[in-house]
């Protein structure tokens, strides 16, 4: 099994955290990852995408040239990786941010993730909405799994951000199942 995913929005949409937070969920279900962020330019504003491979076997480079998978937040990213997923791959896009247009041989799930975290109370967690349609249609991380490294992760004493990505997280499973 081998599963590579590109994820990628504008600097400040939370775009290496849901990949370091795909990376440990995945790492403590026993599989090999690489994590590869890219960082330079691309802050608060900018595109900002990480490439994340999990596999049950070594993984020989981080790099990935076609995605199993893309998770985009925004219409710029769209742009940019669009052709970087495998044919038959999975689309996972913020339709509050980005249109699909012209694009096939995938397959595309888009909700409005933005406008989802915002209902739930915070527009910081529209990538966790993400994430969870990811892991309904995936299925490779354990939602246990991955509310196991929201705690590990979340600053102590705070229990409204777990809770809330809690929350996110259901929240884009239930719209996968549709």
């Amino acid at each position: 099994m081998i599963e590579r995913i590109i994820i990628a929005g504008s600097g400040g949409q939370g775009v290496m955290l849901l990949g370091k937070v795909i990376a440990e969920a995945a790492m403590r279900q026993g599989n090999y990852v690489t994590y590869l962020p890219a960082y330079g330019p691309e802050v608060r504003g900018g595109t900002s995408h990480c490439m994340v491979t999990i596999s049950d076997q070594e993984v020989g480079s981080p790099y990935i040239a076609k995605a199993d998978a893309l998770i985009i937040l925004n219409n710029p990213s769209l742009e940019r990786f669009k052709g970087k997923v495998k044919n038959n791959g999975l689309l996972i896009l913020n339709s509050s941010l980005a249109k699909s247009d012209n694009i096939s041989k995938v397959k595309i799930l888009q909700f409005p993730f933005t406008d989802i975290a915002i209902k739930l109370g915070n527009v910081k967690v529209a990538n966790m909405v993400a994430l969870g349609s990811y892991l309904a249609v995936k299925k490779i991380i354990q939602t246990k799994n991955m509310i196991e490294v929201f705690k590990f992760m979340a600053p102590a004493g705070n229990a409204r951000i777990l809770e809330i990505n809690e929350m996110a997280l259901a929240e884009g499973e239930r719209l996968a199942h549709g």
